[in-house]
């Protein structure tokens, strides 16, 4: 009974070693655990450019590493989404640069951005043809006469001493009232030299354009000598 009882113990120690041998080791954890889950975390928060970095990062780290391609086409229809907000929002220029980032990353995918390629080439067209009829209505303009047209308001001081200096100056502020859509502000030390003022200007102005709206605005200043502020409309 002994030897036989030998033998019984000897072949459960060899199965018990073959099964433990057969049993694989455990996988060592992953050390790019950790960086993978600040990338989903900058995903996830539409940090994209953080995200672009800490990906090109992991896969410097692990080249071709096929688990990595999920996060790329990810971060890349994030740019194309970004992409599509910022053409609705109308900034052209970023909505170009979050596209090129998405092609960057889908180099081999052209349709997926093909559509918003095509919205941002109308749109970059428009605003170039809105650039140029803006030009063009600028040329067909006569030359200012007293105003600046770039600056906000121009202020003209008035010869109300000399008759014939004062025309000239009305003529001149009349013209510029209507070929640049002007606001005008009179300004004078007494009550009783806004209406004549007023009127004289008005009849200019209605003689160059009778359909012209001609806002006016009476200010007494007593220790301004008279002048008219005159104020192009801005679109």
């Amino acid at each position: 009974m002994k030897p036989f009882a030998s033998r019984y113990l000897l072949l459960v120690a060899f199965m018990l070693l073959g099964a433990c041998q057969s049993t694989p080791p455990p996988e060592p954890p992953d050390a790019r655990a950790p960086a993978i889950a600040q990338l989903e975390q900058s995903l996830a928060s539409s940090e994209l450019a953080t995200a672009e970095d800490q990906l090109a990062a992991l896969q410097a780290q692990s080249p071709n590493d096929p688990s990595l391609e999920p996060y790329q086409r990810q971060l890349a229809e994030a740019y194309l989404q970004r992409s599509q907000i910022m053409l609705q929002k109308g900034d052209v220029n970023a909505a170009a640069t979050a596209l090129s980032r998405a092609r960057v990353l889908m180099p081999k995918a052209p349709a997926l951005t093909g559509g918003v390629n095509g919205a941002i080439t109308q749109a970059r067209k428009a605003e170039l043809e809105k650039a140029e009829a803006a030009l063009q209505a600028a040329a067909a303009k006569p030359a200012a006469k007293v105003i600046d047209p770039t600056a906000e308001s121009t202020t003209v001081a008035l010869n109300i001493t000399d008759s014939k200096q004062l025309r000239r100056q009305l003529d001149a502020i009349a013209a510029d009232v209507v070929n640049y859509q002007c606001d005008v502000s009179i300004q004078a030390p007494r009550t009783e030299d806004y209406p004549w003022l007023a009127t004289l200007l008005t009849k200019r102005v209605q003689k160059l354009d009778p359909g012209f709206d001609l806002d006016i605005e009476r200010q007494i200043l007593r220790h301004v000598p008279a002048q008219m502020v005159l104020s192009p409309r801005r679109p």
